[in-house]
Protein backbone atom coordinates (compact mmCIF):
# COMPACT_ATOMS: atom_id res chain seq x y z
CA UNK A 1 0.00 0.00 0.00
CA UNK A 2 2.58 2.35 0.67
CA UNK A 3 6.27 2.35 1.47
CA UNK A 4 8.36 4.76 4.04
CA UNK A 5 8.53 7.55 0.62
CA UNK A 6 5.98 6.21 -1.70
CA UNK A 7 2.64 6.96 -2.90
CA UNK A 8 -0.60 5.30 -1.37
CA UNK A 9 -2.12 2.52 -3.29
CA UNK A 10 -5.76 0.87 -3.13
CA UNK A 11 -5.96 -1.85 -0.52
CA UNK A 12 -7.55 -5.03 -2.10
CA UNK A 13 -11.32 -5.39 -1.03
CA UNK A 14 -12.67 -6.95 2.01
CA UNK A 15 -13.78 -9.95 0.27
CA UNK A 16 -12.52 -10.95 -3.99
CA UNK A 17 -15.35 -12.26 -6.25
CA UNK A 18 -14.78 -12.41 -9.86
CA UNK A 19 -14.96 -9.02 -9.58
CA UNK A 20 -14.31 -6.50 -6.90
CA UNK A 21 -15.34 -3.10 -5.68
CA UNK A 22 -12.94 0.04 -6.65
CA UNK A 23 -13.43 1.89 -3.27
CA UNK A 24 -13.55 0.30 -0.09
CA UNK A 25 -17.23 -0.45 1.27
CA UNK A 26 -18.33 1.05 4.41
CA UNK A 27 -19.37 -1.29 7.19
CA UNK A 28 -21.46 0.17 9.71
CA UNK A 29 -22.62 -2.92 11.39
CA UNK A 30 -22.07 -2.80 15.24
CA UNK A 31 -22.51 -6.51 15.59
CA UNK A 32 -21.16 -9.49 13.72
CA UNK A 33 -22.16 -12.79 13.96
CA UNK A 34 -19.91 -15.98 13.94
CA UNK A 35 -21.01 -19.56 13.61
CA UNK A 36 -19.88 -21.49 16.92
CA UNK A 37 -18.68 -20.37 20.06
CA UNK A 38 -15.23 -22.07 18.84
CA UNK A 39 -15.38 -20.02 15.89
CA UNK A 40 -15.52 -16.77 18.62
CA UNK A 41 -12.88 -18.22 20.19
CA UNK A 42 -10.95 -18.77 17.41
CA UNK A 43 -11.49 -14.85 16.76
CA UNK A 44 -10.56 -13.28 20.30
CA UNK A 45 -7.54 -15.97 20.45
CA UNK A 46 -6.14 -14.92 17.46
CA UNK A 47 -6.45 -18.03 15.32
CA UNK A 48 -9.35 -16.87 13.07
CA UNK A 49 -9.78 -13.29 11.37
CA UNK A 50 -12.77 -11.49 12.20
CA UNK A 51 -15.05 -8.57 14.14
CA UNK A 52 -17.45 -9.71 16.91
CA UNK A 53 -18.58 -6.10 18.25
CA UNK A 54 -17.11 -2.68 16.30
CA UNK A 55 -16.41 -0.91 19.68
CA UNK A 56 -13.65 -3.68 19.74
CA UNK A 57 -12.76 -3.23 15.66
CA UNK A 58 -14.38 -2.95 12.62
CA UNK A 59 -13.36 -3.37 8.77
CA UNK A 60 -12.97 0.22 7.81
CA UNK A 61 -10.38 0.85 10.79
CA UNK A 62 -8.47 -2.01 10.03
CA UNK A 63 -8.28 -0.85 6.73
CA UNK A 64 -6.89 2.70 8.07
CA UNK A 65 -4.72 1.40 10.51
CA UNK A 66 -2.95 -0.30 8.13
CA UNK A 67 -1.97 2.65 5.57
CA UNK A 68 -0.75 4.38 8.97
CA UNK A 69 1.22 0.93 10.33
CA UNK A 70 3.17 1.32 6.75
CA UNK A 71 3.72 4.59 6.83
CA UNK A 72 4.89 4.58 9.79
CA UNK A 73 6.70 1.16 8.99
CA UNK A 74 5.76 -0.75 12.27
CA UNK A 75 2.49 -3.18 12.11
CA UNK A 76 0.15 -3.53 15.16
CA UNK A 77 -1.08 0.05 15.52
CA UNK A 78 -4.90 1.64 16.15
CA UNK A 79 -7.73 3.70 15.40
CA UNK A 80 -8.87 5.68 17.89
CA UNK A 81 -12.06 8.39 17.24
CA UNK A 82 -9.77 11.52 17.70
CA UNK A 83 -6.09 12.16 18.19
CA UNK A 84 -6.70 13.22 21.91
CA UNK A 85 -7.93 9.95 22.51
CA UNK A 86 -5.05 7.84 21.36
CA UNK A 87 -3.11 10.11 23.45
CA UNK A 88 -5.73 9.78 26.27
CA UNK A 89 -5.12 5.17 25.34
CA UNK A 90 -1.57 5.92 25.76
CA UNK A 91 -0.89 7.76 28.78
CA UNK A 92 -3.71 6.12 30.89
CA UNK A 93 -3.06 2.81 29.11
CA UNK A 94 0.15 2.73 30.00
CA UNK A 95 0.72 5.08 33.41
CA UNK A 96 -0.13 3.78 37.04
CA UNK A 97 -1.03 6.15 40.20
CA UNK A 98 2.73 6.89 41.21
CA UNK A 99 4.15 7.09 37.67
CA UNK A 100 6.07 10.17 36.65
CA UNK A 101 5.34 11.63 33.57
CA UNK A 102 7.71 14.52 31.19
CA UNK A 103 5.76 16.37 28.83
CA UNK A 104 7.41 18.82 26.07
CA UNK A 105 6.29 22.41 27.61
CA UNK A 106 4.84 23.40 24.18
CA UNK A 107 2.52 20.59 23.39
CA UNK A 108 -1.03 20.97 22.36
CA UNK A 109 -3.37 22.70 24.51
CA UNK A 110 -5.34 19.67 25.62
CA UNK A 111 -2.30 17.92 26.39
CA UNK A 112 -1.00 20.31 28.35
CA UNK A 113 -4.23 20.16 29.97
CA UNK A 114 -4.55 16.42 30.21
CA UNK A 115 -0.62 16.43 32.04
CA UNK A 116 -1.78 19.18 34.26
CA UNK A 117 -5.14 18.32 35.54
CA UNK A 118 -5.79 14.80 34.81
CA UNK A 119 -3.49 12.71 35.50
CA UNK A 120 -2.42 14.42 38.55
CA UNK A 121 -5.72 13.53 40.08
CA UNK A 122 -5.33 9.99 39.33
CA UNK A 123 -2.21 9.78 41.32
CA UNK A 124 0.44 10.42 38.04
CA UNK A 125 2.72 13.06 39.24
CA UNK A 126 3.88 15.57 35.65
CA UNK A 127 6.32 17.85 34.78
CA UNK A 128 6.94 19.95 31.74
CA UNK A 129 10.69 20.68 30.14
CA UNK A 130 11.36 22.18 26.94
CA UNK A 131 12.00 19.38 24.36
CA UNK A 132 14.55 21.34 22.13
CA UNK A 133 16.77 21.10 25.67
CA UNK A 134 18.21 18.05 26.19
CA UNK A 135 19.55 19.09 29.73
CA UNK A 136 15.91 20.67 30.71
CA UNK A 137 14.69 17.06 30.09
CA UNK A 138 17.33 15.07 31.67
CA UNK A 139 17.07 17.14 34.87
CA UNK A 140 13.27 16.67 34.71
CA UNK A 141 13.60 12.69 35.25
CA UNK A 142 12.88 11.42 38.62
CA UNK A 143 13.23 7.67 39.57
CA UNK A 144 9.57 6.91 38.79
CA UNK A 145 9.62 8.38 35.27
CA UNK A 146 8.41 6.16 32.64
CA UNK A 147 7.49 8.24 30.19
CA UNK A 148 8.73 11.48 28.24
CA UNK A 149 5.80 12.66 25.46
CA UNK A 150 6.92 15.32 22.71
CA UNK A 151 5.77 16.50 19.27
CA UNK A 152 8.12 16.96 16.52
CA UNK A 153 7.31 20.63 16.23
CA UNK A 154 5.59 21.96 18.92
CA UNK A 155 2.09 23.11 18.63
CA UNK A 156 1.82 26.31 17.85
CA UNK A 157 5.43 27.45 18.42
CA UNK A 158 6.83 25.34 15.68
CA UNK A 159 9.81 24.41 18.15
CA UNK A 160 11.58 21.71 16.81
CA UNK A 161 12.71 19.01 18.83
CA UNK A 162 15.98 17.25 19.80
CA UNK A 163 14.51 13.65 19.48
CA UNK A 164 18.11 11.97 19.18
CA UNK A 165 19.17 13.66 21.85
CA UNK A 166 16.12 12.77 24.19
CA UNK A 167 15.72 9.20 22.32
CA UNK A 168 19.67 8.59 23.95
CA UNK A 169 18.56 9.81 27.49
CA UNK A 170 15.31 7.66 27.75
CA UNK A 171 17.51 4.76 26.50
CA UNK A 172 19.88 5.38 29.03
CA UNK A 173 17.49 5.17 32.10
CA UNK A 174 14.81 3.03 30.53
CA UNK A 175 11.84 5.66 29.85
CA UNK A 176 9.42 5.55 26.89
CA UNK A 177 9.66 8.18 24.62
CA UNK A 178 6.47 8.96 22.99
CA UNK A 179 5.80 11.14 19.50
CA UNK A 180 3.07 13.00 18.61
CA UNK A 181 3.93 13.29 14.70
CA UNK A 182 0.65 14.91 14.03
CA UNK A 183 2.13 18.13 12.54
CA UNK A 184 5.87 16.79 10.68
CA UNK A 185 3.66 13.19 9.32
CA UNK A 186 5.48 10.57 8.11
CA UNK A 187 6.44 12.19 5.46
CA UNK A 188 8.68 14.72 6.63
CA UNK A 189 10.00 12.46 9.87
CA UNK A 190 9.61 8.41 10.85
CA UNK A 191 10.24 8.90 14.45
CA UNK A 192 10.78 5.02 15.41
CA UNK A 193 14.09 5.67 13.18
CA UNK A 194 15.22 8.22 15.88
CA UNK A 195 14.40 6.22 18.91
CA UNK A 196 10.84 6.68 19.26
CA UNK A 197 8.88 4.01 21.41
CA UNK A 198 5.53 5.11 20.42
CA UNK A 199 4.07 7.60 17.80
CA UNK A 200 0.68 9.27 17.82
CA UNK A 201 -1.37 10.76 15.31
CA UNK A 202 -4.31 12.99 14.88
CA UNK A 203 -5.74 11.92 11.93
CA UNK A 204 -8.11 14.62 11.83
CA UNK A 205 -5.45 16.53 10.53
CA UNK A 206 -3.49 16.81 7.07
CA UNK A 207 -3.72 13.29 6.95
CA UNK A 208 -7.55 13.33 6.27
CA UNK A 209 -7.06 16.63 4.93
CA UNK A 210 -10.49 18.09 4.79
CA UNK A 211 -12.19 18.82 8.10
CA UNK A 212 -14.90 16.44 7.99
CA UNK A 213 -13.17 13.53 10.50
CA UNK A 214 -11.89 12.85 13.52
CA UNK A 215 -9.52 10.12 14.18
CA UNK A 216 -6.81 9.22 15.76
CA UNK A 217 -3.89 6.38 15.99
CA UNK A 218 -1.33 4.95 17.96
CA UNK A 219 1.53 2.20 17.47
CA UNK A 220 4.25 0.99 19.89
CA UNK A 221 7.24 -1.03 18.88
CA UNK A 222 6.42 -3.35 21.27
CA UNK A 223 3.63 -5.78 20.96
CA UNK A 224 2.87 -5.94 24.67
CA UNK A 225 2.33 -2.00 24.50
CA UNK A 226 0.32 -2.19 21.59
CA UNK A 227 -1.91 -4.67 23.14
CA UNK A 228 -2.30 -2.73 26.63
CA UNK A 229 -3.11 0.50 24.52
CA UNK A 230 -5.33 -1.56 22.24
CA UNK A 231 -6.93 -3.06 25.85
CA UNK A 232 -7.72 0.30 27.36
CA UNK A 233 -8.86 1.63 23.86
CA UNK A 234 -11.44 -1.05 23.87
CA UNK A 235 -12.34 -1.08 27.52
CA UNK A 236 -12.98 2.71 27.51
CA UNK A 237 -14.52 3.48 24.22
CA UNK A 238 -12.00 5.27 22.09
CA UNK A 239 -13.87 3.37 19.11
CA UNK A 240 -13.77 5.26 15.56
CA UNK A 241 -16.70 5.77 13.50
CA UNK A 242 -16.83 3.64 10.55
CA UNK A 243 -17.78 6.69 8.07
CA UNK A 244 -14.64 8.89 9.49
CA UNK A 245 -12.52 5.85 8.80
CA UNK A 246 -14.08 5.76 5.33
CA UNK A 247 -13.77 9.37 4.63
CA UNK A 248 -10.05 8.94 6.17
CA UNK A 249 -8.65 6.78 3.88
CA UNK A 250 -10.44 8.80 0.99
CA UNK A 251 -8.08 11.84 1.95
CA UNK A 252 -4.95 9.46 2.45
CA UNK A 253 -4.96 8.83 -0.93
CA UNK A 254 -4.16 12.48 -1.75
CA UNK A 255 -2.36 12.99 1.23
CA UNK A 256 1.48 12.85 -0.34
CA UNK A 257 0.04 15.52 -3.31
CA UNK A 258 -1.55 17.76 -0.33
CA UNK A 259 1.44 17.77 1.70
CA UNK A 260 3.95 18.56 -1.38
CA UNK A 261 1.40 21.61 -2.82
CA UNK A 262 0.53 23.08 0.84
CA UNK A 263 4.63 22.72 1.97
CA UNK A 264 5.72 24.79 -1.02
CA UNK A 265 3.02 27.80 -0.52
CA UNK A 266 3.53 27.59 2.71
CA UNK A 267 7.17 28.74 2.15
CA UNK A 268 6.30 31.34 0.03
CA UNK A 269 4.17 32.60 2.27
CA UNK A 270 5.96 32.83 5.56
CA UNK A 271 8.63 35.05 3.55
CA UNK A 272 6.26 37.32 2.24
CA UNK A 273 4.54 38.12 5.57
CA UNK A 274 8.09 38.39 6.85
CA UNK A 275 8.31 41.24 4.82
CA UNK A 276 5.34 43.27 5.84
CA UNK A 277 5.31 46.11 8.30
CA UNK A 278 3.14 45.28 11.17
CA UNK A 279 4.56 41.79 12.05
CA UNK A 280 6.99 41.26 14.51
CA UNK A 281 8.25 37.60 13.71
CA UNK A 282 7.88 34.61 11.51
CA UNK A 283 8.13 31.23 12.42
CA UNK A 284 9.06 28.73 9.55
CA UNK A 285 11.14 25.86 10.07
CA UNK A 286 13.08 25.78 6.80
CA UNK A 287 13.69 29.85 7.36
CA UNK A 288 17.10 30.61 8.48
CA UNK A 289 15.91 32.93 11.12
CA UNK A 290 14.27 30.10 12.56
CA UNK A 291 15.94 29.33 15.85
CA UNK A 292 15.86 25.24 15.04
CA UNK A 293 16.85 25.81 11.59
CA UNK A 294 20.01 23.17 11.10
CA UNK A 295 17.91 21.04 13.39
CA UNK A 296 15.03 21.44 11.72
CA UNK A 297 16.91 20.59 8.22
CA UNK A 298 18.67 17.74 9.27
CA UNK A 299 15.72 16.07 11.22
CA UNK A 300 13.25 16.89 9.02
CA UNK A 301 15.05 16.30 5.22
CA UNK A 302 14.11 19.44 4.15
CA UNK A 303 10.72 19.01 4.45
CA UNK A 304 9.31 22.58 6.52
CA UNK A 305 5.42 21.41 6.18
CA UNK A 306 2.63 23.41 5.64
CA UNK A 307 2.01 25.12 8.84
CA UNK A 308 3.72 28.80 9.27
CA UNK A 309 3.21 30.86 12.48
CA UNK A 310 3.67 34.38 13.04
CA UNK A 311 2.83 37.49 15.42
CA UNK A 312 0.99 41.01 14.73
CA UNK A 313 3.27 43.67 16.43
CA UNK A 314 0.26 44.73 18.11
CA UNK A 315 -2.83 43.02 20.18
CA UNK A 316 -6.18 41.74 20.80
CA UNK A 317 -7.99 45.04 18.67
CA UNK A 318 -5.27 43.88 16.07
CA UNK A 319 -5.71 40.13 15.48
CA UNK A 320 -9.75 40.67 15.81
CA UNK A 321 -8.97 43.29 12.82
CA UNK A 322 -6.55 40.77 11.00
CA UNK A 323 -9.23 37.42 11.25
CA UNK A 324 -12.06 40.31 9.71
CA UNK A 325 -10.22 41.27 6.82
CA UNK A 326 -8.33 38.08 6.20
CA UNK A 327 -11.51 37.24 3.08
CA UNK A 328 -11.69 33.99 2.26
CA UNK A 329 -9.35 32.26 4.96
CA UNK A 330 -11.59 30.41 7.75
CA UNK A 331 -10.88 31.59 11.05
CA UNK A 332 -10.92 27.90 12.53
CA UNK A 333 -9.23 25.80 15.49
CA UNK A 334 -8.10 23.15 12.98
CA UNK A 335 -5.31 22.59 10.35
CA UNK A 336 -4.78 20.36 7.80
CA UNK A 337 -7.95 21.06 5.63
CA UNK A 338 -7.71 21.48 1.44
CA UNK A 339 -8.38 25.56 2.13
CA UNK A 340 -6.04 27.47 4.72
CA UNK A 341 -7.33 28.26 8.13
CA UNK A 342 -6.20 30.61 10.21
CA UNK A 343 -5.83 29.63 14.45
CA UNK A 344 -5.64 32.13 17.66
CA UNK A 345 -4.03 30.41 20.06
CA UNK A 346 -4.82 33.04 23.19
CA UNK A 347 -8.62 32.83 22.27
CA UNK A 348 -8.64 28.57 20.75
CA UNK A 349 -5.66 25.94 21.45
CA UNK A 350 -4.34 27.28 24.33
CA UNK A 351 -6.50 29.37 26.42
CA UNK A 352 -7.01 27.03 28.94
CA UNK A 353 -3.21 28.27 30.17
CA UNK A 354 -2.90 31.57 32.13
CA UNK A 355 -1.94 34.52 30.27
CA UNK A 356 1.34 34.22 32.39
CA UNK A 357 1.91 30.87 30.98
CA UNK A 358 0.80 31.92 27.50
CA UNK A 359 3.74 34.92 27.44
CA UNK A 360 6.03 31.78 29.00
CA UNK A 361 5.75 29.99 25.65
CA UNK A 362 5.28 33.37 23.57
CA UNK A 363 1.71 33.38 22.40
CA UNK A 364 0.98 37.17 22.78
CA UNK A 365 -2.66 38.11 21.44
CA UNK A 366 -0.83 38.90 18.22
CA UNK A 367 0.51 35.33 17.66
CA UNK A 368 -1.41 33.68 15.16
CA UNK A 369 -0.72 29.96 13.52
CA UNK A 370 -1.48 29.18 9.59
CA UNK A 371 -2.47 25.73 8.29
CA UNK A 372 -1.83 26.45 4.39
CA UNK A 373 -3.75 25.10 1.91
CA UNK A 374 -4.16 23.99 -1.66
CA UNK A 375 -4.91 28.17 -2.68
CA UNK A 376 -2.87 29.77 -5.06
CA UNK A 377 0.61 31.10 -3.58
CA UNK A 378 -0.40 34.81 -5.26
CA UNK A 379 -4.16 34.65 -4.07
CA UNK A 380 -3.11 33.99 0.04
CA UNK A 381 0.18 37.11 -0.47
CA UNK A 382 -2.42 39.09 -1.69
CA UNK A 383 -4.76 38.10 1.14
CA UNK A 384 -2.14 38.61 3.75
CA UNK A 385 -1.10 41.34 2.64
CA UNK A 386 -4.58 43.50 2.97
CA UNK A 387 -5.20 41.61 6.21
CA UNK A 388 -2.25 42.51 7.98
CA UNK A 389 -2.30 46.23 6.61
CA UNK A 390 -5.44 45.95 8.48
CA UNK A 391 -4.82 44.56 11.46
CA UNK A 392 -1.44 47.46 11.27
CA UNK A 393 -4.23 50.11 11.10
CA UNK A 394 -6.39 49.09 13.98
CA UNK A 395 -3.29 50.06 16.30
CA UNK A 396 -3.38 49.01 19.99
CA UNK A 397 -0.14 47.55 21.63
Amino acid sequence: MRNSKGSLVRPAPFTRDASSPLVTPLSPSVAYASDTPDALDDQYEGRAMGYTYSREGHPNAAVVAERMDIMENMSGGIVTGSGMGAITAVLMGLLKSGDHVIGGNQLYGRSLRLMKEDLPRLGITTSLADPVDVGAMRAAIRPQTRMILIEIASNPSLRIADIDGIAAVCREHGILLVVDNTFTTPRAIQPFDHGADIVIHSITKLLAGHSDVMLGYVVARDTDLNTQIRVFAVTTGLTPSPYDCWLAERGMLSFDLRFDRSQATASVLADHIAGLDGVKRVIYPMRKDHPDHARAVELLNGQGGNMVSFELTAGRAAANAFTRAAEGLAFAPTLGDVGTTLSHPASSSHRILTPEDRSALGLSEGFFRISVGLEDAESLKTIFTDAIAAASAAGEP
